[in-house]
């Protein structure tokens, strides 16, 4: 029988082989235009719509497994019930809303209702947020896990491979990768609870060996540090992935059932990760990188061929993330910065020009990720930061604008400039954490309130 490293190489270079077909058969010709290579054309399917949204919103697989390892069935009321929540309600009131607008991005939609400088604003938090470095980073310690290479050397050849199709294909390369890893996320997971479940026994297992802390509703931590996350997930209602997914959908309808369907598959697959932490947790108790927790568990029970299998699974699903978002990035940098910047306002002529700057901002995406992942170390941290930052500058600018709210754009420039310190300024005071009692996102959003929603708004 094949050794596990051996089976996960064989696994492996048949997952890249349909990446290099992918590159070099699918995308050799040039798309048609901004519009085919933002939003493919506007042309996603149900089916393309669902898994590409799935797999995109469900890269952060290893911190979800550190959370679970560390606080228990807290981590189903922390990544899993807000997000749902939110989703609904982006797909209820604002799906439609986006796709009937016939935008490319959230800049745009900026721009139409506050002006230049606050599309320039926007874009710039947007640039900072949707940089997927904790995607690098747990696809860095995946490949040191699976190949022993140093975690800066996965984080970076990962990094590469991951926005190679992107740079010619756009979303549509983004899409089609997205079907396959789709299926592969699902297998892994399929594989190793059953497997677990038929090995060791059930829930009465589970109760026997976990901490007592892991089956509390709050893991221990109070109810603080779960309301945080409650309202960092308020950043679903200005996730750009959804935006530019609802732009690409064939249909107003599509956007709107394509967020149900992807609800009910995230609920499956959040069911099969935190069960799949509650057995790390038990057989691994003394694991010394809590990141580690879901490969170490495929290597502890999984033979060498479904270990192959489950370890491509979890590549497949950081990687559909990190593509996404490094596009999503390189769009923000290249057209709704630069862009928008030298040209003002982008006609025909603007666009097809942004193109070239798009496909090579890139690079310069690759590089923010790179060394923000590796700055950091935490894939925890990182979501906390960015989204107790980037929630407050963006949520109400960016609801106020769905609903066709009138707010001066000066003012709506101050709330975003004023919002984003305070909660910068929140997190370095409390060293990454909560100063004075409070979360960063807390004062951060109050003071976007007061500028947004009061008659005269401080400053404004």
């Amino acid at each position: 029988m094949a050794s596990a490293p051996a089976a996960t190489s064989l696994v492996g270079l048949i997952y890249l082989a349909f990446l290099l077909f992918i590159i070099l058969r699918l995308f050799r010709g040039s798309v048609t235009g901004a519009v085919d290579y933002i939003v493919a054309g506007r042309r996603l399917t149900l089916p393309a719509f669902t898994a590409s949204l799935v797999t995109t919103w469900y890269g952060g697989i290893l911190g979800v497994g550190e959370y679970t390892w560390q606080y228990g069935v807290s981590n189903w009321l922390v990544f899993g019930v807000p997000y749902y929540l939110y989703a609904g309600l982006f797909a209820v009131f604002l799906a439609r809303r986006a796709r009937r607008s016939e935008m490319l991005t959230v800049p745009d939609m900026l721009q139409q209702h506050y002006g230049r400088p606050a599309a320039l604003a926007g874009a710039g938090v947007l640039f900072v947020m949707t940089a997927p470095a904790a995607y690098v980073l747990m696809l860095g310690v995946l490949v040191n896990f699976a190949t022993g290479w140093p975690v800066w050397v996965g984080v970076v050849v990962g990094t590469i491979l991951s926005i190679s199709y992107v740079f010619r294909g756009g979303l549509r390369a983004v899409v089609a990768t997205d079907m396959v890893q789709f299926v592969l996320m699902f297998a892994g997971f399929l594989v190793l609870v059953p497997v677990c479940v038929s090995k060791f026994g059930g829930w009465s297992f589970l109760q026997a060996g976990l901490p007592e802390g892991h089956l509390r509703w709050d893991g221990g931590l109070g109810w603080q540090a779960i309301a945080v996350w409650y309202v960092i997930a308020l950043s679903t209602l200005v996730e750009p992935a959804f935006y530019q997914r609802c732009y690409a959908a064939q249909s107003e309808d599509t956007a709107r059932r394509g967020i149900f369907v992807a609800i009910g598959f995230w609920i499956v697959f959040d069911f099969l990760t935190t069960t799949a932490g509650l057995y790390a947790r038990v057989l691994l108790p003394d694991l010394a990188d809590p990141v580690q927790a879901f490969p170490a568990l495929a290597a502890h029970v999984l033979p060498p061929l479904l270990q192959g299998l489950f370890m491509v699974g979890m590549l497949a699903t950081i990687m559909s993330t990190i593509d996404s978002y490094a596009f999503i990035c390189s769009v923000t940098l290249g057209r709704d910065l630069i862009g928008r910047w030298r040209a003002g306002a982008h006609d025909a002529i603007a666009e097809e020009q942004s193109l070239a700057v798009i496909r090579w901002s890139l690079l310069a995406t690759a590089v923010v990720a790179i060394a923000l992942a590796l700055i950091s170390g935490s894939v925890i941290q990182l979501w906390k930061a960015l989204g107790s930052v980037g929630t407050p500058v963006l949520f109400l600018p960016m609801l106020l604008a769905q609903f066709g709210r009138k707010v001066p754009g000066r003012r709506v420039v101050w709330s975003m400039g004023l919002a984003g310190g305070v909660s910068v300024a929140w997190l370095w005071l409390g060293s990454g954490g909560p100063w004075l009692g409070v979360e960063g996102i807390f004062p951060g959003l109050l003071v976007s309130a007061l500028v947004l929603l009061t008659p005269r708004g401080w400053a404004a």
